[in-house]
Order: C-alpha cells, then structure tokens, then sequence
C-alpha cells in the first residue's frame, strides 16, 4: 500500500485540535507516552510493514 502523503484527512483542524486537546493537564512524559502509544495504535491499524517504514522513514527525514 502506498504512502498517502497528501492531506487524506475529513477535518484536519478539528482532528489537530483533538490532538492537542488529549494532551492537556498531562506532564511532558506522560504526554511522549501518549504519543508513543498512539503511534503503536496506529501502526498496528495499517499493519503493512512496508508502509509503516515508509512513514517512519519520511517522518525521520523531516524532523530535522
């Protein structure tokens, strides 16, 4: 499965917001675990291995 790297959201504010909202009153820690596990989440809803390094390889190569 190819990585959809265009906008493939239906509300991507309200889904940003939603993002940003699970993290309040959470400590900086608590908030990585968070995100550690929503990744987990979603890595397993995609279960193609393939697509998974894809995405880890893009979010790499852009983080810096």
């Amino acid at each position: 499965m190819p990585l959809i790297t265009a906008n493939n959201l239906s509300d991507p504010d309200d889904s940003y917001a939603r993002l940003i909202a699970t993290h309040d009153g959470l400590t900086e820690a608590q908030s990585h675990a968070l995100n550690a596990r929503l990744v987990l989440i979603l890595m397993n809803q995609v279960g193609d291995a393939r697509t998974i390094a894809e995405a880890l390889d893009l979010a790499r190569a852009t983080a810096r």
